[in-house]
């Protein structure tokens, strides 16, 4: 389980350090791809490939504009010898990394966000709202 909230800065190459916590659940290798957020998901190899069997189920002629978004610039990625992970330049782009950015754990994956817009999504959030949906939901 990916859990908590970390502030990093991106240095002049685009690497961005990886915490440890999170590290230990995203394993060796991991991927990074696009989050329909305008954010960077990050997931184990594991939960990837569960992902990617949800997106292949879906119909073709219905999904493949998903899939394009999410696979044409997804990279199977590690951490360097200082605990980093190169972003690329097209993630960084896509997600408007900067930075200051702001990485959490959200249940299944990881997310990379740049930290202005991350507050700006939080602040938007509503609770009454997400108690509707969980009520919906049956929680």
């Amino acid at each position: 389980m990916l859990l908590g909230q970390f502030e990093y800065n991106l240095d002049a190459k685009g690497r961005v350090f990886v915490p440890a916590k999170l590290k230990e659940s995203l394993g060796e290798t991991f991927v990074l791809a696009k989050s329909m957020d305008p954010c960077i998901a990050i997931y184990s190899k594991e939960m990837w490939e569960n992902y990617v069997s949800k997106l292949s189920a879906l119909p073709e002629m219905k999904a493949r504009g998903i899939r394009r978004f999410v696979f044409s610039t997804a990279i199977e990625a590690s951490v360097d010898s200082q605990g980093r992970v190169l972003v690329t330049q097209p993630l960084r782009e896509y997600a408007g990394l900067e930075k200051e950015v702001t990485i959490i754990g959200n249940g299944d994956h990881a997310e990379i966000w740049n930290s202005d817009k991350y507050r700006e999504y939080m602040d938007a959030q509503s609770v009454e709202s997400m108690v509707d949906t969980l009520m919906e939901f049956g929680f």
